[in-house]
Order: C-alpha cells, then structure tokens, then sequence
C-alpha cells in the first residue's frame, strides 16, 4: 500500500532531517511510528501527505508511492483524494465552529452535498465510533474537552473515506484512561473498517499495544523495526522507551538517562 524508500527531507535547502528513511504500511495494516522528540516523526508524515512544502520542506532524495503511484509530488489534496488522510498534532480544529460542521470539514473535497445521504451516512458511521460526539454536534468545538477534540479529529478525517489514516500524536495532553478509550477506537476503526493506519507516537507502551509492525527512529534515521510483539520483548526498547529493566523492573529516570548515551543500535 504505502511504501517510503529511502528518502531525505531538507528545510530551507540547509536542514537535513530525514536521512534515508524506509519504511511500509500494509492493506489493514497499523503501523507505529516511535522515537522522541525531533526524531523526524512528524516530518516523515509530512513527507507522505504533501505538507511539507508549506514548512519550506522538501525530498532531495528518495521516493514515496501508495499502490505503486509515485506521490511525493502532488499536492496535499490530490494526496487526500487517493485516499490518505492525516490528523495533526495538537487536533488543529476550527475552534468557532460545532462539532458536526468540523466533521463535515472532512468532505469537502467530494462532489456531493453536505446533505447527501452518502454523507449523513458517513456522519453516522463516525457517531457509531464516537457516541459522545452526536450529543456534542451543535457544540461549538473550541469548548470541547481535549479528548472531545481528537474524537473530532479523527472523526474528521473518517469522513474523507481514506484507505489510509496518519494519526499524529493522538495521546498527547490526554488523560491516562482517555488515551486507552482513544487507542481503543483507532483498532475499533482499523478492525471494523480496514483502514490501515500509521502512527506517531511517543506513548511507546500504547502504540505496541495495537500495532501490528513498528518502527523506531532517532535524529532522522530508522534504527529498529518489527513486529511490534517482538519489539515490546527487546531489551533496547524496555529499558529505554518502557523504562523497564530485563527483569521487568521500572528504571529511575537517571539509569534511562544514562541509557540514553548508551544506546546499542547505535553504536
């Protein structure tokens, strides 16, 4: 479905952040996307929807295709047309309208009328997976709750019917028990409706728990990857992103520090 070959991404013609990433998301596939901050999580998912021109970014090198369809060219909604949609950090909402006008958002791009039944019918498949939001549709979506927020966004980007899904740090500034509900829905969505899914995360523990493959990255490069069952029993991985030790017991944030200036993959 979607495969990244090997691509470089600069900034402003000075800053390599990308170095050579490859990586691929299979038909039905969740894939999850791990490493800290300014590892180039983000960067990668700009590189796939087209977004990075409006960051003054783009690929020096390298490739990306979605069913054999060479994309790194187009632009952002002839991207979402072929059937990617992306939800940013932060949910980025147009906080002045409701609920279901930021839903509705999510088609525009479609030949049809808001009204259509194709359309009230897409509306209903987002309620299904969210129920809290068809209570909330005429509320306006700058005073919904953070988790009410990314509901939204996900939502929205459903309504875009997409064959693929780039989740952009779905867990951050969420509760505890919200990120579970949240993560929860996205393998809900994923096992009900087929839609593969890439994810950034640096929630590692959450993203293990529904992937199907996983990726690691540091400072732009791919430094690990595999199923992600086999991922969670690597000690790399439980000692620096699960903060626990070989014999499962949780790490003081100054043995992962000194991890940190330690790590085996890159040595």
């Amino acid at each position: 479905m979607l495969t990244i070959n090997n691509i470089e991404v600069v900034y402003s013609d000075v800053i390599l952040v990308l170095r050579g990433i490859t990586l691929a998301v299979e038909a039905g596939q969740i894939v999850a996307l791990l490493g800290a901050n300014g590892a180039g999580k983000t960067t990668t998912l700009k590189a796939i929807s087209g977004m990075l021109r409006t960051q003054e970014g783009r690929i020096t090198r390298g490739t990306v295709e979605f069913d054999g369809q060479l994309i790194d060219r187009l632009s952002p909604d002839a991207i979402v047309r072929l059937g990617i949609a992306q939800v940013f950090e932060g949910r980025r909402l147009f906080g002045h309208l409701t609920t279901e006008e930021n839903l509705l958002a999510g088609m525009l791009f479609r030949a049809e009328s808001p009204r259509s039944a194709a359309v009230q019918a897409d509306l209903e498949r987002v309620y299904h997976y969210f129920p809290q939001l068809k209570d909330l549709r005429k509320r306006v979506s700058g005073y919904l709750s953070g988790g009410e927020q990314q509901m939204v966004a996900i939502g929205r980007a459903l309504m875009a019917r997409p064959r693929l899904m780039l989740l952009d740090e779905p867990s951050l500034g969420l509760a505890p028990l919200l990120v579970q509900e949240i993560f929860s829905i996205i393998r809900q969505i994923n096992e009900e409706s087929g839609v593969a899914m890439l994810v950034v995360e640096q929630n590692a523990n959450i993203a293990l728990s529904i992937a199907h493959t996983a990726y690691v990255m540091e400072t732009g490069r791919i430094v690990l990857n595999g199923p992600s069952a086999q991922l969670r029993e690597n000690a790399d991985i439980k000692e620096f992103y699960l903060g626990l030790t070989q014999v499962g017991e949780r790490k003081s944030y100054r043995d992962v520090k000194h991890y940190r200036r330690r790590k085996r993959w890159l040595g």
